[in-house]
């Protein structure tokens, strides 16, 4: 395979500046990463103008409105983005032939299943991020043919915030912390993520899959595992989930099978303890340093 021009909006977030990094390590392919400030994405004549310049073979799509609570008060912002930025980069891909890489959510499904759910089961999502991003896959799949759409969950990583930064810093602020324990998901390393977004730009095997690390817990037992890899001595106390606190609903059960993955010759993701750990020896060995 050779050197591939690739494209990628929302640089500028969590998972963003993960591929970023990634890219320019391993000088795999020619990039181009775009934020809001380079790119509004609910401009179809802004998204013509950028893409038309940088001719990209591949373009991976993170930028996203991600406030899940905020969404329920601002459908139209959440909708503008997730949905019709999305159809405006899909369009636009098609358009010159380019490869279409986008990452959705567990959001799209209810929770109700009772059991982990597959590329193949139906999406019902409960809240306005949910539906909004799955309005973003709907117009992938009819717009671009040569598009891959990747589901991920409870990301989290070094950049931007995410739940085990917050876990590790209440832990340096308080004795006792509670959290939920009746909410089940796939907790996500942005590295393991990242590599396998990677991996798979450079194949034809075009699709769903879902994309987390393998095993689930729920959010209390994520939050001990932080605790206790950290060595922190914060009482950890489980609580069920408030539904007055949060404007909106989230999916009790919300685990990701890897069947397509499997099927597809891809290697099965490591155990979210494995890759917990390594983030977590990471932060400890920037801290000593007094990088971070």
């Amino acid at each position: 395979m050779g050197k591939l021009q690739v494209l990628v909006t929302g640089a500028t977030g969590q998972l963003g500046l993960e591929i970023i990094e990634m890219l320019q390590s391993r000088q795999m392919h020619e990039y181009v990463g775009v934020g809001r400030n380079e790119l509004d994405i609910t401009s179809m004549s802004e998204v013509k103008r950028v893409i038309s310049t940088i001719k990209p073979d591949v373009i991976i799509h993170l930028a996203a409105y991600t406030q899940v609570d905020m969404a329920e008060q601002n459908s139209q912002a959440a909708y503008a983005v997730n949905a019709y930025g999305t159809r405006n980069i899909a369009v636009l891909a098609q358009n010159i032939g380019a490869k279409l890489l986008y990452v959705s959510t567990d959001y799209v499904f209810n929770g109700e299943k009772g059991a982990a759910y597959d590329e193949f089961d139906s999406v019902s999502p409960i809240s306005i991020y949910g539906k909004s991003k799955a309005a973003g896959e709907a117009f992938v799949r009819e717009l671009c043919l040569r598009h891959f759409i990747v589901r991920t969950s409870w990301l989290y990583g070094q950049h931007g915030n995410n739940f085990v930064k917050k876990i590790l810093a209440l832990s340096n602020d308080k004795e006792n912390i509670s959290i939920v324990s009746d909410q089940i998901g796939s907790p996500t390393y942005t590295v393991d993520l990242c590599r396998f977004l990677l991996a798979l730009i450079g194949t034809e095997k075009y699709g769903t899959y879902h994309m987390s690390n393998s095993g689930f817990c729920s959010w209390f037992e994520f939050a001990k595992a932080i605790i206790d890899l950290s060595g922190s001595t914060v009482n950890v106390h489980a609580c069920q989930t408030d539904r007055q606190l949060y404007p909106a609903p989230r999916p009790i059960y919300s685990v990701l099978n890897h069947q397509g993955l499997i099927l597809n010759g891809f290697e099965k993701p490591r155990m979210w303890q494995e890759a917990l750990n390594e983030f977590i020896n990471g932060e400890k060995i920037d801290k000593e340093a007094g990088l971070i």
